[in-house]
């Protein structure tokens, strides 16, 4: 497994998100985490709210692996907090991140997260909250490292006035269709076209680069917000065409082309799998190790719909 940095250390171009085995067994659980670990990946992906409930998705995976102290220092746990969905709101005052990271660590049955990812940005932060919490966090040996997710350029320098630890990561969704990240630079001072408009605050991708922010990569396979897969989809021919000719010549299957892609980039980004299917996994990992030639990564841009100028 091809691997990427990650604040001071290194970590697999690909995670295992957690975020739908909530209704799975624990067989099932433990089959999908050994082929991950077979498959070179040992960085696991969570966020409280996963699963239905607060810390639903946490507790079935603690409960069904039950780590022994050895087994859970050979992997990554990164879980995130601050969306509310009860309430209706986003939350990243001092004490509701430190109440969630508590329930965090029962529900996984450890004593300490590797990663914590502020999730969807809180409108009404206030980066002394976030700092003492981390602070407090990380002096107890509870929270190793921190990062964020969905988050703006501006919004992380406003929490790096006052947060003293870096933020080693951003969590953004990006896949070959929705992909307005990376679009939309390359459409840049395109007066009319709808690709060239920044949604993000202007240049997340060189920010993150810049400042070391590794990018991880969510819904890698899906079409948009949450419309689908592209994959195999009939809207998507002319794609779906590209990546099943560069999977026949690699050898591989259609979903590791479409890891490829986004693990082909310069900034070193890592792609969250959300599937719950061990062959899938194991198919997704191995497009890690395939570097796709710049026509290739430039065909599949093209593809996708995205303009060139």
């Amino acid at each position: 497994m091809k691997t990427v940095p990650f604040g001071s250390t290194t970590a697999p171009a690909v995670i295992a998100g957690m975020m739908r085995i909530t209704d799975k067994t624990d067989a099932q659980i433990r089959e999908l985490y050994d082929t991950a670990r077979v498959a070179g990946i040992d960085f696991f992906d969570h966020a409280d709210i996963y699963g239905g409930s607060m810390h639903a998705c946490e507790a079935r995976f603690g409960d069904a692996l039950q780590l022994s102290a050895a087994e859970r220092a050979e992997i990554v746990l990164q879980t995130k907090c601050g969306i509310v969905p009860a309430q209706g709101m986003f939350d990243f005052s001092y004490e509701h991140i430190v109440t969630q990271v508590e329930g965090s660590l029962r529900a996984l049955r450890t004593d300490f997260i590797d990663v914590l990812l502020l999730h969807r940005p809180d409108a009404l932060v206030e980066p002394d909250e976030v700092a003492r919490a981390f602070d407090e966090l990380e002096a107890a040996g509870k929270v190793r490292a921190f990062g964020v997710s969905n988050h703006t350029p501006r919004q992380i320098d406003l929490l790096r006035t006052a947060v003293r630890q870096p933020l080693v990561a951003n969590q953004l969704q990006l896949s070959i269709t929705h992909a307005p990240i990376i679009a939309q630079p390359v459409a840049a001072n395109m007066a009319a076209e709808e690709q060239s408009v920044g949604r993000d605050g202007g240049g997340i991708v060189d920010y993150c680069r810049i400042n070391g922010i590794t990018i991880q990569a969510w819904s890698p396979f899906q079409g948009g917000f949450f419309t689908g897969v592209f994959l195999g989809n009939p809207e998507y021919a002319e794609l779906n065409a590209v990546i099943d000719r560069l999977a026949a010549s690699y050898g591989v299957t259609p979903i590791a082309i479409a890891t490829a892609w986004i693990t082909r980039h310069p900034a070193n980004m890592q792609v969250v799998l959300g599937t719950t299917t061990p062959e899938r996994v194991r198919d997704a990992a191995a497009g890690a190790d395939i570097t796709l030639t710049r026509p290739e990564w430039y065909e599949l841009f093209r593809a996708a719909g995205h303009l060139l100028p």
